[in-house]
């Protein structure tokens, strides 16, 4: 396998366990790492991929927890960073009945990474480069320690991938901005995942087909939009279709589409660049079925980190 590069934010999620009560009124809470980057990145290493995670965490307790556990899945932390000046980030988790989540985030170290810390990196070093981007479009050292490493990923010809993680909290009162730096990655990537939700918000449209059709307008790469129980709708050069879903009644949907990505790089990454770029797409939607087992093992479990150790290649049999 060739490695895969991971960025973005490493983070705990505090998981409220009274299930359906909202924040304000939860009393019980478990401590779990998490941050989408880092779930992908787990998930590769899960199944037996190689891969790093470039983030940037506290000096603390937390910083350590999110250290240990990327470490104990077998992930590359050289680029984890420690930030002496700024806490770990967190995110606490309320989890509804249907399974469905609602966050509320206390930002630090994650924001903090800099274009500077990682001069010694080398993307010759990496055959794939996911880009998550739910932390990582807000104002910051990261944004554009972000922007840099994507211009040299791109440069260094790397294979792109893209989930810009739409958070309503985090960009409620500034969606443009979302959306204008979405459109910037999506634009120059291989692959991108996208919610239903998020495709509407991304191209402005109001049905999913038209959303597709500007995704394929604007934008050269495979793409793919999660529908959740109606399945996967995969986008290749050649044509579009909608991949089943694997029925499943969800624990906690948390980190299901991470799973999703990691799946579909872990596939990736066992083949050369020129091999990607040739596969057909029954290739593809072989990729995205595989990918759909990931996710639905992932909601099985409550907390994504818990869900992967208990993925392996054999759910692709």
């Amino acid at each position: 396998m060739n490695k895969i590069l991971c960025i973005g934010e490493a983070l705990i999620d505090m998981i409220c366990t009274d299930k359906g009560r909202a924040l304000q009124h939860g009393d019980n809470f478990l401590k779990k790492a998490g941050g989408a980057p880092a779930n992908v990145a787990a998930a590769i290493a899960a199944l037996g991929g190689k891969v790093d995670l470039a983030a940037k965490v506290g000096v603390d307790p937390f910083g350590t927890h999110l250290v240990e556990v990327m470490n104990s899945f077998g992930v590359g932390t050289q680029w984890m960073l420690r930030d002496p000046n700024h806490f770990t980030t967190f995110a606490f988790v309320s989890l509804m009945e249907n399974g469905e989540r609602d966050f509320y985030f206390n930002r630090g170290a994650d924001g903090q990474l800099r274009s500077s810390d990682l001069q010694g990196m080398s993307m010759n070093d990496y055959h794939i480069v996911h880009f998550g981007a739910a932390l990582a479009f807000l104002p910051g050292p990261f944004r554009e320690a972000y922007t840099d490493m994507l211009a040299s990923a791109r440069a260094a010809g790397r294979f792109i991938s893209f989930d810009p993680n739409y958070r309503h909290l985090l960009f409620g009162n500034d969606q443009q901005n979302f959306v204008t730096r979405s459109w910037q990655v999506a634009e120059h990537c291989d692959f991108f995942k996208v919610s239903d939700e998020e495709a509407l918000l991304i191209t402005g449209k109001t049905t999913l087909e038209d959303a597709v059709e500007v995704f394929r307008a604007r934008s050269r790469a495979i793409f793919a939009i999660t529908l959740g129980k109606d399945g996967t709708l995969l986008s290749t050069l050649e044509r579009k279709s909608i991949v089943a879903s694997i029925p499943v009644k969800p624990v906690d949907t948390t980190g299901a589409g991470d799973a999703f990505v990691g799946a579909l790089l872990y596939q990736l990454s066992g083949h050369d660049r020129n091999s990607i770029g040739a596969f057909s797409h029954d290739d593809w939607e072989g990729f995205v079925r595989n990918a759909n087992k990931a996710g639905a093992r992932t909601c099985e479990y409550l907390g994504a980190m818990e869900a992967f150790r208990h993925l392996s290649a054999d759910i692709f049999k």
